[in-house]
């Protein structure tokens, strides 16, 4: 079995456990509007972010859903600043983790995650590009760029990783502070 099959089995088998455990409280009537949903949800306390955190690294590192639906997730849950802070530190740490992944494990581990022609594009194209770099950090700041596959295959370039930790620490917050302050009004 390769990489993006055993992480797509962990990922479906965590969603599934969720979803049973949502559908439970959804039944016992914790979902009847947003209030009863936050109050819900702050009866777990601290673990109640700290989870959302992890959701949303593992959503870089195993990337099968758009990180905007976390940061939706989080700006419904715990409002703009709150969401944005959980939803902030979750996907900079899967960024920084997907980049060390593929340092370590290299093109095999790209390749088993994500299409081979999508792969041979991109490298074609950054190999030849002297603005990498500059592109990386816009494709950060900006909403619906395919981040998770990006942080995977700076991982494979010549970058540093204290250059992309800051391109992530600075590019980062843009795009989801505007999805913090848009879904934190619904």
């Amino acid at each position: 079995m390769n990489a993006k099959r055993i992480s797509t089995t962990i990922f479906l088998i965590v969603c599934i456990t969720l979803l049973a455990f949502l559908a439970n409280a959804y039944i016992g009537g914790k979902f009847h509007s947003i209030e009863t949903l936050q109050q819900y949800i702050q009866k777990f306390g601290i673990f109640g972010p700290i989870i959302l955190v992890i959701v949303q690294a593992v959503q870089v590192v195993i990337p099968i859903l758009p990180g905007f639906l976390g940061c939706a997730a989080g700006a419904v849950l715990f409002g703009s600043a709150g969401g944005f802070w959980c939803n902030y530190i979750g996907i900079s740490l899967g960024s920084i983790i997907a980049f060390i992944l593929a340092r370590k494990y290299g093109v095999t581990l790209v390749q088993s995650i994500f299409p081979k022609d999508k792969y041979e594009k991109y490298s074609e194209w950054a190999g030849k590009s002297k603005s990498y770099t500059v592109l990386l950090f816009l494709g950060m700041v900006l909403p619906l760029f395919p981040d998770d596959f990006f942080c995977y295959f700076s991982g494979l370039t010549k970058m540093n990783i204290k250059k992309f930790t800051t391109i992530i620490i600075l590019g980062k917050p843009w795009c989801i502070l505007i999805y913090s302050i848009m879904f934190s009004k619904l």
